[in-house]
């Protein structure tokens, strides 16, 4: 069985106005409500490519009931903390510019965290776990190896930043994504070419990652591992959505992994998985991404 877990979902309102003005009343001329979080948006994608997950967190109120049902009408099963405070809400706002207006999400106690610990502690070598997403100031950062602990059998996938990301690595996680800004951040160190990006993305190996994808936007993205590096070309198209494509690569991969077992093939089908979410308006369907699998070239460093 795959988990994800997301410690701060949120309902992304995702809003359409042709020209916005500082200042002004603005119209709407479309808007949508998701089940949002980096997490949720992997049992998404998961469920769109027909591999079932279980969504594991912390919801809250009226958003949170929201968040629990669409998941639910969709075919996602949940197994959410319920904790007292509102569930956060997003605006995700699409016009001359792309904006985002992030909420800072509710406090979680040590009794909710708890419940959490509990649901994982017995996972086995089978099942993977996806920690992704920051989390609230209210949580310590190195929570997420915390559950690393908690599940030692389980294969974990790490997509977070700083120094949340850099707890997890003693503990030898099945997989991290960061992305090129990331990693940078991670190092302090500005990275223009593939040579020094491989070049830090060892660095994280070395420090205990087992297999590490670097996700590019149009350059494409890297997999460093055991088998060497490789690197997947950026199919061409019109983006039409950043939100959820780090995303949508974390769960390709794991929809082809858990078939295949193949680290490159899930590489590759993780970059069309990307690729297809950001033409998307949101995240993809299996056609979008089988039909851009072709235009995915991987080549070996």
């Amino acid at each position: 069985m795959i988990y994800t877990v997301t410690f701060n979902p949120s309902i992304d309102y995702v809003i359409q106005i042709d020209n916005l003005i500082l200042g002004t009343v603005n119209r709407t001329t479309d808007e949508k409500k998701y089940a949002g979080g980096k997490g949720i948006n992997v049992s998404r994608v998961l469920n769109n490519l027909g591999v079932s997950s279980k969504v594991l967190g912390f919801i809250g109120g009226f958003t949170g009931k929201f968040i629990k049902d669409s998941l639910e009408n969709a075919g996602i099963s949940t197994d959410f903390i319920q904790i007292s405070e509102d569930t956060r809400i997003n605006v995700k706002l699409k016009s001359n510019k792309e904006t985002e207006i992030n909420g800072s999400g509710p406090y979680i106690d040590d009794y909710s965290l708890n419940k959490l610990f509990k649901k994982v502690e017995n996972l086995k070598s089978e099942d993977f776990i996806v920690l992704a997403g920051n989390i609230q100031k209210s949580v310590k950062t190195d929570v997420y190896s915390i559950i690393q602990k908690k599940c030692p059998n389980a294969r974990v996938i790490v997509d977070t930043t700083g120094d949340s990301l850099r707890a997890t690595l003693k503990y030898k996680p099945f997989l991290i994504k960061p992305n090129i800004h990331e990693l940078e951040d991670i190092f302090n160190v500005k990275m223009k070419d593939t040579e020094k990006i491989v070049h830090y993305a060892n660095k994280l190996r070395d420090m205990g990652a087992q297999n590490v994808i670097i996700s590019m936007g149009k350059q494409g993205a890297l997999l460093i591992c055991d088998e060497g590096v490789y690197a997947a070309s950026a199919p061409k198209g019109k983006v039409k959505n950043s939100v959820g494509a780090g995303d949508s690569v974390v769960a390709g991969f794991l929809a082809e992994y858990t078939r295949s077992f193949n680290l490159v093939d899930s590489f590759k089908y993780g970059a069309a998985s990307g690729s297809a979410t950001a033409f998307s308006m949101d995240l993809c369907k299996k056609e979008d991404v089988d039909n851009l699998l072709s235009s995915v070239n991987i080549t070996r460093f």
